[in-house]
């Protein structure tokens, strides 16, 4: 009876666990039942405006914008849109994040439902009817609010009158942001970014064009330049002159203008990177490579035309860049500008020598006249192995004067004993009085006119020896230098001759030929054509001046001589008067001229080995180039053989 009893006890005892267990269903169903549609939370679906989540895990979407939420829920009917509504929260740009741990279970009703937030739609369930979609419509802010934010409200439907609860989490958070809104309206900001394309053009291409155009430029503008070039510099001068200030007046207004275009074009497109491709390649094509492009070749013209538009930049932008200027000129000092020195001005010409208009003889003499202070006499010299000269014994007669006429030169140095002792000038026209008869010798002419000889140092400047010619004192100067070579004392060398020609010829980069010159170049020896400028002198000479001319002192010297030293013409064998007469004979008094070309010519001998003569030879003188000898008929073997 005791274990059927206890068994009895357990199997009632089970019995009414299990019609617990099956009430607890029951009432579960009945009240889930009677509870209908319940809403848990909700995401963002689809917006046709940028919206997302915030770093905090609440929705924001964009004022005016038409979007779509998913509701997760219980129960999930059509007709649950109904339910939903939205009340605002608070407007701010900072989110209060202790706005639901704040409030109380009195205060999570909602007491005023907003109509910024309308339901457009009905739900639409899935199977299961634990979510749905809805599109909801977000209308615009007000123009002092610029965030708000509303919460999501769901109505009870089991009470009896109409209460809306506020979901107090996260989950239920709508955040509204107002539209980027433009500065200006499209078709503005379109003619304004134009319009700073072509000011930062103009800004960049002055910046070149002008600060390119220094004073100096300017004012040799003013004075050879076309009459536009002139108008334009003049213009373009004043401004100019304030170097420092006018540069930072049109690099201020390059910034100010480059960065507002940054910021409009940032505007317009909406876009950070977008903004930045689009100024990069604006600013760098319009504004600095066609500009520059056009004023580096044009900058007198485009400076001259806008020259208003700078006075005006460099009126707005003084309180800023006429400081900077003033320090800058303190600093830096005065803009001189650019200045050629000789050895730049000459390769400046020769580099633009395909662009000017200059022929090649115009730009030798411009070279010439500026190298003429860095060069020597002793580079455009004659050698003084190459001159022309004569020994101040010589006589003036008329092979000597043919000489002298056929040397074709005005001027001819007279030396003594060696070429390197020049002691005076000989000038062609102080012959003009001279008789080829007279025999008048040399020294005589030279004493008379005593023309000075002008002596200079090898190291004498080219412009230096051009003064000393212009002042008259002569035409020909003997170069010479200190030998100090060796132990013996110093001495002066002579080493050439210079002449007002040679300079000239310098200052020209030519040669000077006329009609006597034997030479194309004095230095180099190159002769002109052959026989071109020889004159033949031969047709001056009579028949009775064939015969060689003596002085008179040098036939009285032989005549004394043969008189007193020669047994054979003593008076006492033959008379005064004849010896006079013989010696005056044509055919007793000959020259004889050596021949450089023709060493081994008959002519050049007066013995010959193995060959008898039937005359005697006395040298009387001997000088360059020909001896004078006096010949006369065999008197007495002894003479000979002395």
């Amino acid at each position: 009876m005791a274990i059927d009893s206890s068994g009895l006890g357990f199997t009632l005892t089970l019995l009414v666990f299990s019609g617990v267990l099956a009430a607890s269903r029951a009432e579960e169903a009945a009240a889930e039942s009677r509870s209908g549609p319940r809403i848990l939370g909700m995401r963002l679906e689809k917006s046709d405006t940028p919206a997302g989540t915030t770093e905090k895990g609440v929705i924001q979407v964009t004022e005016g914008s038409d979007i779509l939420f998913r509701f997760y829920g219980l129960h999930l009917l059509p007709n649950t849109s109904a339910l939903i509504k939205f009340t605002e929260l608070y407007s701010s740009e900072k989110e209060d994040d202790t706005f639901g741990a704040l409030m109380t279970p009195v205060n999570r009703t909602c007491s005023e439902l907003t109509k910024d937030i309308e339901v457009k739609s009905s739900m639409l369930v899935t199977n299961q009817n634990t979510s749905g979609v809805v599109s909801l419509r977000i209308k615009q802010l007000r123009k002092s609010e610029a965030v708000k934010v509303f919460g999501l409200c769901v109505r009870d439907m089991q009470e009896k009158e109409e209460t809306w609860y506020l979901m107090d989490d996260k989950d239920g958070r709508v955040r509204v942001v107002e539209v980027a809104k433009s500065l200006l309206p499209t078709w503005l900001q379109v003619i304004l970014i134009c319009f700073l394309l072509v000011l930062s053009g103009m800004f960049s291409g002055l910046n070149l064009g002008l600060m390119a155009l220094d004073p100096m430029e300017l004012r040799i503008v003013q004075s050879c330049g076309t009459e536009k070039e002139k108008k334009y510099a003049r213009k373009i001068e004043p401004i100019r002159r304030k170097g420092n200030y006018l540069l930072c007046s049109l690099l201020l207004g390059n910034v100010l203008v480059n960065t507002t275009l940054t910021i409009l074009l940032d505007d317009l497109t909406k876009s950070g990177i977008g903004a930045v491709v689009a100024s990069t390649v604006g600013i760098v094509i319009f504004g600095e490579i066609v500009p520059q492009a056009l004023c580096s070749r044009h900058g007198l013209a485009v400076g001259a035309n806008t020259i208003m538009v700078t006075k005006l930049f460099m009126l707005l932008t003084f309180p800023l860049s006429w400081p900077i200027s003033k320090i800058l000129d303190c600093v830096l000092g005065q803009e001189i500008g650019t200045v050629y020195n000789r050895e730049k001005l000459v390769g400046m010409l020769k580099v633009t020598e395909p662009y000017n208009d200059l022929v090649k003889e115009e730009l030798n003499m411009i070279q010439g006249a500026l190298e003429l202070r860095t060069k020597t006499v002793e580079a455009v010299m004659t050698p003084v192995g190459d001159c022309f000269m004569i020994h101040s014994d010589a006589v003036l007669d008329f092979n000597t004067m043919s000489e002298i006429m056929e040397s074709g030169y005005t001027r001819i140095p007279v030396y003594e004993h060696e070429r390197s002792n020049i002691v005076d000038i000989l000038y062609v026209k102080d012959l003009a009085f001279v008789d080829p008869d007279d025999c008048t010798t040399l020294k005589t002419i030279t004493k008379f006119y005593n023309h000075p000889v002008h002596f200079v140092f090898h190291d004498t400047k080219l412009d230096s020896m051009l003064e000393e010619f212009k002042k008259g004192k002569s035409h020909l100067a003997i170069v010479q230098k200190v030998n100090n070579e060796g132990e013996g004392d110093p001495f002066y060398e002579v080493l050439g001759l210079v002449t007002l020609e040679d300079v000239i010829e310098e200052i020209i980069k030519s040669e000077i030929l006329d009609e006597s010159d034997l030479y194309t170049d004095n230095r180099n020896r190159k002769k002109v054509v052959p026989n071109k400028n020889k004159r033949d002198f031969s047709a001056f000479k009579g028949e009775s001046e064939s015969k060689v001319k003596i002085s008179p002192q040098l036939l009285l010297a032989a005549h004394r001589f043969l008189a007193t030293e020669v047994s054979l013409f003593s008076p006492s064998q033959i008379s005064d008067k004849v010896l006079l007469r013989i010696l005056r004979h044509p055919d007793v008094i000959q020259e004889i001229k050596f021949n450089d070309g023709d060493k081994r010519s008959p002519h050049h001998y007066v013995y010959q080995r193995g060959k008898p003569v039937d005359y005697f030879v006395l040298i009387l003188q001997v000088r360059d180039g020909a001896r004078l000898l006096c010949l006369g008929p065999l008197a007495a073997s002894a003479w000979v053989n002395v």
